[in-house]
């Protein structure tokens, strides 16, 4: 079959349990799969902990997505088999997790300012799997629930997106910052969908301090993806690739196995687990 490096479960923001996502791997005949929850290893530890990880029928790689401080762009950077216990990486996502809850309280009282019936129980509520990880994507799939707005997009563009009411800024740490966490995690560091960052001179920047580029995305249009390839062997990065699937509430596939890339490329990022 094939292998999907960028996947998340409802640890985060997806809609799938970790349990629910690794069966989804083995049913499809999945050979890789890459849990990248965004600022929580949460969906992996959780396996670990039930004997769930390491398992037959797929072999999982223990990731996590970080978002990184710019003060225009969105970059976010996957870093793959990660130490999930280490102290350095568990320390910046409890500082980011807990800047996430404080950002959450915010927007819930703008938006109720603004007549909107919604309380943080609520979007709680939403965010199946005791997610601590919770974000504007929860606040806008309760948006919906309420009626609010017809779909999440149209939550973002009205309200939660930069630029509109009830946008609130968060703490982000510094690029270098991540990529060092990755590697103290014994990780590499992966800039996760570039054209979604919007300014590829600042794409090439990112490129000389990683260890790898998420050349295959959904949204990347085939001269895009062949651009991307090849700034990926300009800079000697690995080649990565994924569908960021979210289950539900996925942006671009719908299914767990809609995007996949070979076993050759994503056997790269796969280290077999110490027994």
């Amino acid at each position: 079959m094939a292998g999907d490096l960028h996947t998340h479960t409802s640890s985060s923001d997806g809609s799938c349990s970790p349990e629910e996502l690794v069966a989804a791997a083995k049913k499809i005949g999945l050979h890789y799969l890459g849990i990248t929850d965004h600022d929580t290893v949460d969906g992996v530890r959780h396996l670990y902990e039930n004997g769930l990880y390491p398992g037959r029928g797929v072999n999982i790689i223990p990731g996590v997505e970080l978002s990184a401080n710019h003060p225009e762009k969105d970059i976010h950077i996957v870093g793959y088999n990660i130490d999930i216990y280490n102290e350095a990486l568990s320390d910046m996502i409890d500082k980011i997790i807990e800047a996430r809850w404080e950002r959450f309280s915010e927007i819930i009282k703008i938006l109720q300012t603004k007549k909107y019936n919604i309380r943080e129980a609520d979007v709680l509520k939403t965010a199946a799997g005791g997610s601590r990880s919770i974000g504007r994507s929860h606040i806008a799939r309760t948006l919906v629930k309420i009626g609010a707005f017809r779909t999440v997009r149209e939550a973002f563009e009205k309200m939660l997106g930069k630029d509109t009411p009830a946008y609130v800024p968060r703490y982000l740490p510094e690029v270098d910052e991540v990529i060092d966490v990755i590697h103290q995690a014994g990780g590499l560091a992966v800039l996760a969908h570039p054209k979604l960052v919007g300014d590829d001179k600042l794409v090439e920047q990112l490129c000389s301090k990683m260890d790898g580029l998420e050349v295959y995305y959904p949204c990347h249009k085939p001269d895009e993806v062949q651009h991307y390839f090849f700034l990926a062997r300009q800079f000697k990065l690995l080649i990565a690739g994924g569908s960021d699937f979210h289950g539900a509430a996925s942006r671009f596939v719908r299914e767990l196995g809609d995007f996949t890339i070979s076993d050759e490329l994503a056997a790269k990022f796969y280290i077999e687990p110490a027994n």
